[in-house]
């Protein structure tokens, strides 16, 4: 028992140190990047060492840099206790959630790629996942400012409004499979339809797909959802007042989200590591799949990148309005056409 404990907790710390956490720090660079791109601009070129630039990958790191030897100011009429924690509980939920999340197929019968196998997988990142929301309105609630209270309050309406809608998106898509086991999940996305077509859960759930990716893009607040820490209307919402690793944290678990959302999707709806007509159980066969995964995953990622820069800012009306009146009743209705096709072909 001892051991399993700790592979795990070493499966663990290599996920987060050597995956998630470099990614997210990447990301912040690919944004820039996009948006340049999309704005006609070089975006990040100043971060070197020397006279390499490395087209700007050096920007992360100075980030990093940057935040830690910056003043961690705490406002005077905030709650210090509250204050500190909310980051952290802000920055802890989307790490967790990858422990759920498999990389790769069962090597030997052993999930080797991923840190738990748990047969709730789907219900434990869902938990743990929507976990995040507290520490985001304890931030704006402790900070003692009426921005920041503003957007701690955005931020509980909208999460909690779309995570309804986020439910009843997946539920079309367990009904179809029958499991909530994210290794099983993809397993039966390997099957082909007469032998040629991936049983993929975009192509068995497509409404399913589109009301996910709104509904969790929403849940990662980001543009055009960004409205818990709009700019222009208050300043920066719940993080407002946050400075140095304290930011950094609201930071990087904003981008964390991305990579979770880009993973869960991958697992649900595009086959997770399944490469269609590949049957082979050489190594290469392996590599080829948790590449296959690894992209679908920068697939869906570069999705959200891409809705992010070319899609504006809604008014708080029509998010909740989409949420409520639009996402809700195309979830309830696209469960209840499940429900019936599956009881006749069953």
């Amino acid at each position: 028992m001892l051991y399993v404990v700790l592979w795990a907790f070493v499966k663990a710390a290599v996920l987060m140190l050597g995956v998630v956490l470099p990614a997210a720090a990447v990301l912040s660079w690919v944004e820039r990047k996009m948006s340049a791109v999309i704005q006609d601009r070089i975006g990040p070129n100043r971060a070197n060492i020397g006279p390499i630039t490395a087209w700007g990958l050096f920007h992360p790191i100075a980030d990093g840099i940057k935040m830690l030897f910056k003043e961690d100011f705490v406002p005077k009429s905030a709650d210090r206790l509250l204050f500190t924690l909310a980051p952290m509980i802000s920055f802890t939920p989307p790490l967790l959630v990858f422990a759920a999340i498999p990389f790769g197929p069962p090597i030997g019968g052993e999930t080797w790629l991923s840190v738990s196998d748990t047969q709730m997988g789907v219900l434990f990142i869902l938990a743990i996942g929507s976990m995040g929301i507290y520490g985001h309105t304890l931030a704006g609630w402790s900070s003692g400012n009426k921005f920041s209270l503003l957007g701690g309050l955005r931020t509980s309406a909208q999460l909690f409004s779309y995570e309804v809608a986020l439910t009843f998106s997946l539920l079309g898509v367990f009904m179809v499979y029958g499991t909530i086991a994210p290794v099983r999940m993809v397993e039966l996305q390997s099957h082909m339809w007469g032998g040629w077509f991936p049983n993929w859960g975009v192509f068995t759930q497509p409404l399913a797909f589109i009301l996910f990716l709104a509904a969790s893009i929403a849940e990662t607040k980001r543009a055009p959802f960004d409205l818990p820490e709009a700019d222009s209307e208050i300043i920066a919402g719940y993080s407002t007042e946050y400075s140095s690793m304290r930011f950094a944290m609201f930071f990087l678990s904003e981008f964390t989200a991305i990579v979770v959302v880009a993973a869960f999707g991958a697992i649900l709806f595009l086959g997770g590591w399944h490469v269609p007509f590949l049957k082979s159980d050489a190594w290469w066969a392996y590599a080829l799949q948790v590449a296959a995964f690894l992209g679908k995953v920068g697939f869906l990622v570069y999705v959200q990148m891409l809705l992010r820069w070319t899609v504006p800012r809604m008014r708080y009306d029509q998010v909740m309005h989409l949420g409520w009146k639009i996402l809700l009743p195309f979830g309830l209705t696209n469960l209840v056409v499940t429900a019936i096709v599956v009881a006749w072909v069953r």
